[in-house]
């Protein structure tokens, strides 16, 4: 078995690449920035690619390279967990910058079907595969402010959805809610001006009252959950349901 991870480098994506390391099950990780602190720990397990998934062509290009098939061809069942995403841009619509929208769009929606149809193609008996999609409340509950965010968040559920009923024998897919985990987003949050995003209040409190969950904690649920065999029977989920 073999993972393959997107942002790897940091937060919740780093935990998880950790979770599985620690398991035994060796991880790819891509993101625009290594994880050093992985790669000392684990280097016979740990392949990392320096990709920037907010590019669509460099994406493909890559994909097309070969070194996503050539990895998966030494397993016997793959793991993909489309965990890089991006919050901006955040404000009213009318008032976003284009480029921002396309580059968010890209990050938490077109990189994520894009690896999922790569890591998808070819899978059998021989070689399973788990699709796993790192949602948000924001899919499923609106915010003010976060436009972007909620809509390509919410894509990812329908995806999902759309997918299992497809009714693939060989290929297993979640979208899961994480919940609000105490990672360099949740800092950003506090970090925007109020007027822009009417609950920041909240979000305030939750580190105050210490209400966010440790990334390494979260990240042991999802890889416990992910590598079950519940895993793949319902298309959506919020991990502090499981």
């Amino acid at each position: 078995m073999h993972a393959i991870v997107t942002g790897h480098s940091r937060g919740l994506g780093a935990a998880v690449a950790e979770a599985f390391l620690v398991r035994g099950i060796p991880v790819l990780g891509l993101a625009r920035r290594t994880n050093v602190d992985l790669a000392q720990r684990f280097p016979d397990r740990l392949k990392q690619v320096t990709l920037d998934l907010n590019a669509p062509d460099g994406l493909i290009d890559w994909l097309a390279g070969g070194t996503l098939s050539d990895y998966l061809a030494t397993s016997e069942e793959s793991i993909l967990i489309n965990n890089a995403g991006m919050l901006e841009p955040t404000g009213s619509l009318g008032e976003l910058d284009a480029t921002d929208i396309v580059r968010a769009v890209q990050l938490n929606l077109g990189a994520p079907l894009l690896l999922s149809n790569a890591v998808a193609n070819g899978a059998s008996a021989e070689r399973p595969v788990r699709l796993v999609h790192i949602s948000s409340g924001a899919a499923r509950n609106p915010y003010a402010g976060w436009g972007v965010y909620c809509a390509t968040k919410a894509a990812l559920d329908q995806h999902a959805r759309a997918v299992l009923l497809e009714g693939h024998a060989w290929i297993k897919v979640c979208s899961i809610a994480p919940g609000v985990i105490d990672t360099d987003m949740q800092t950003h949050i506090r970090s925007l001006d109020p007027r822009m995003f009417p609950t920041h209040e909240r979000f305030v409190a939750l580190k105050a009252e210490e209400r966010l969950w440790p990334a390494k904690q979260a990240a042991e649920r999802l890889v416990s959950y992910v590598l079950s065999d519940h895993f793949g029977g319902e298309a959506t989920t919020d991990l502090r349901d499981l």
